[in-house]
């Protein structure tokens, strides 16, 4: 499947902005699930300061503001080629080691929930255990915008039994550590029913031994087809975010987000 996207992001301030510094991870690269066309990243009222992979791969580019600027644009956009793999990505690649990937963080902390969770998986092979861990999920965390933020733990959106896709990937990297394997946070689009959506999708990966990365999405309750689109990855939101930063001064933020995705 052939897919355009654009991802457009605006801050708008109510004074000028003394220092800010963000850090973007919104350009997609070709693997086994895809292969990017064409892609191009525009930037009004900031400048690019450096660009670089890190070391999950990620490529990664840093803007800085400095002055009297009062709002900033960011436009990602470009046509992806994709590929349905039934969710297998192919082998560990990257700096990272892979037991990195096995370790908690602080949004994917293994409490007594989590625990609870992947015990309640039972038995089974590799891939059954791991797709009836995503139906679980789906089942008791309903999908409610609001109800969490960009902080909320695995662990407190399991207990709240309600949260966004990102919760749903927290959740499934954590359980599905505790129950062996090592699993990391992705971030990327989704081609829905509405071409106009309000913010990129998340779903999560498990490397399973003799296949690699696998890919899940508990908010959908499938495993990513070729209407996914991989953008980042990292052992959670933090690693993987397409927009974080740091901001100095007294302004207020408004933001603006629109994506779509079309065939």
């Amino acid at each position: 499947m052939r897919l355009k996207i654009t991802h457009r992001t605006e801050y708008r301030y109510d004074a000028p902005v003394q220092y800010l510094l963000q850090r973007l991870r919104l350009l997609p690269v070709s693997g086994q699930t895809q292969t990017v066309l064409s892609w191009a990243l525009k930037v009004e009222g900031a400048r690019e300061e450096v660009r670089f992979t890190d070391h999950y791969g990620n490529d990664t580019r840093l803007l800085s503001v400095e002055g009297d600027r009062d709002f900033i644009t960011v436009e990602a956009s470009g046509e992806v080629a994709t590929r349905d793999t039934s969710g297998v990505c192919g082998s560990h690649q990257g700096f990272a080691p892979l037991w990195l990937f096995a370790q908690e963080t602080p949004l994917t902390t293994i409490g007594g929930g989590i625990r609870k969770l992947a015990e309640a998986v039972g038995t089974g092979t590799d891939i059954e255990r791991l797709h009836r861990l995503m139906a679980m999920i789906g089942e008791r965390v309903a999908y409610t915008p609001g109800t969490t933020n960009a902080t909320t733990p695995a662990e407190a959106a399991l207990a709240l039994k309600t949260g966004v896709c990102q919760d749903h990937s927290h959740i499934f990297a954590a359980a599905a550590r505790a129950m062996g394997f090592p699993s990391r946070y992705v971030s990327g689009y989704l081609m829905m029913d509405a071409v106009e959506q309000a913010a990129s999708h998340a779903w999560a990966e498990a490397h399973v031994p003799g296949l690699g990365w696998v890919a899940f999405d508990p908010a959908n309750g499938i495993s990513p087809d070729e209407r996914y689109v991989k953008v980042a990855t990292g052992r959670d939101y933090r690693d993987a975010s397409p927009v974080s930063g740091i901001r100095l001064g007294q302004a207020e933020e408004r933001l603006a987000v629109t994506v779509t995705v079309e065939q």
